[in-house]
């Protein structure tokens, strides 16, 4: 069922949010307007495989107890991690990123959509390696196939596997630097000189990580903690047992919490005077019987006015904290309540999209434009530092 629920505009139609007047409404109408859908849930998860999820190597257990030794440790969303959340980010700056990073491995990462996973250190990982690293890759897929195990891209000939370093992301000397993998693939039934297809892409990251928690790992380990997947599940499966077994690591879904995805909004609307954002659309699922999403579409001055109200006297031009991140999104659920009496603050929120990209509280998410790529990566990193588990 769609419902369309619409308000135009009147004397009292806007409310004073801040220090502003602000009215927000739907991009191409001079209304405010939402879409509020019933969904079902008639799909179940696939339950994971129990061996990987409480495999805990000894070298993994050794870099964790070094870390703990090294740092502070407190409570998150019921697992011990040996970091901080962090109240305060740096303000996003545009930044030419292909200057550093090579135009064609930029091309690689933006505009397309990523799912999440983080990765615990991995034991003996050298860069210079990667050569062989792609040749063992291909030789476990093949023998992994001859053992009869499905492989969802068709019917293929082979799998040729390439590791490759993207040079220029790490923002710190304690970051290691990003690694990009294929996997390519060609058809029986394509022309003798038809070219390898990518059928797989992903690649592991580590973006201003937390610098106590990487100089207490011992030499041995190499923390790329962020790992980002695209295409067919099978071929993830397949290549993340091949890490686990090569490297003593475990891996791990990584979502998106509410309180990041409010992050991710926050800091795409503070880009808007540097780059037009179009539009500010946020998703929430209020706990009703069927649970009912709300889709909130936000015109992109309105939303930069409301969260331009709410910086802080106090607070300097390059860093945000929470408190302003949170009267932010206050301010939108307010004046929503204040038309609708629909109270978002009892639901949570879900996914987030602008025209500089799209996040998903599964974790999912995909970066549009390569100007913000430090920013966001940066936020990740600190997601999957602390989701992995002692």
């Amino acid at each position: 069922m769609m419902l369309y629920l619409t308000t135009f505009p009147y004397q009292d139609s806007s409310c004073i949010m801040g220090k502003r007047e602000v009215q927000i409404h739907f991009l191409t109408l001079p209304v405010l307007f939402f879409s509020v859908m019933e969904e079902r849930k008639s799909t179940e998860e696939t339950p994971r495989n129990n061996a990987l999820a409480q495999r805990r190597s000894k070298s993994y257990r050794q870099s964790m107890r070094s870390c703990v030794e090294a740092t502070h440790l407190t409570y998150t969303s019921g697992l011990l991690t040996a970091l901080r959340i962090p109240r305060s980010r740096k303000a996003p700056k545009s930044c030419d990123i292909t200057k550093q990073v090579d135009p064609d491995q930029v091309a690689l990462l933006v505009k397309k959509e990523w799912q999440l996973s983080y990765v615990t250190p991995l034991y003996q990982f050298r860069h210079t390696q990667l050569k062989s690293y792609s040749k063992q890759l291909s030789a476990f897929m093949v023998s992994e196939k001859q053992q009869g195990l499905a492989i969802e891209v068709g019917q293929e000939l082979g799998f040729k596997v390439n590791f490759s370093v993207v040079l220029g992301l790490a923002e710190t000397d304690k970051d290691a630097e990003t690694v990009f993998i294929q996997i390519l693939s060609k058809q029986v039934f394509s022309a003798k000189d038809a070219a390898p297809k990518v059928v797989w892409s992903g690649w592991l990251t580590c973006v201003n990580g937390d610098l106590d928690y990487l100089r207490s790992l011992p030499l041995e380990f190499v923390s790329l903690p962020l790992f980002c997947t695209r295409g067919p599940e099978s071929l993830t499966v397949l290549v993340k047992t091949w890490f686990e077994k090569t490297f003593d690591c475990c891996f791990g879904p990584l979502g998106i919490n509410s309180t990041n995805l409010q992050w991710l909004a926050s800091l795409w609307t503070g880009c808007h005077p540097t780059i037009n954002i179009q539009y500010l659309k946020l998703v929430w699922t209020l706990p009703t019987l069927p649970p009912m999403d709300v889709t909130y579409t936000v015109h992109p001055q309105d939303a930069w006015e409301l969260w331009d109200s709410m910086r802080q006297v106090d607070t300097t031009e390059d860093s945000i904290s929470i408190d302003e991140v949170t009267g932010f999104i206050k301010g939108l659920q307010s004046h929503f309540f204040r038309h609708f009496r629909i109270d978002l603050s009892a639901g949570s929120l879900m996914q987030i999209s602008t025209a500089l990209g799209s996040s998903h509280h599964s974790g999912k998410i995909k970066i549009a434009s390569p100007n913000y790529i430090p920013t966001i990566l940066q936020l990740l990193t600190e997601c999957a530092l602390l989701k992995m588990p002692i």
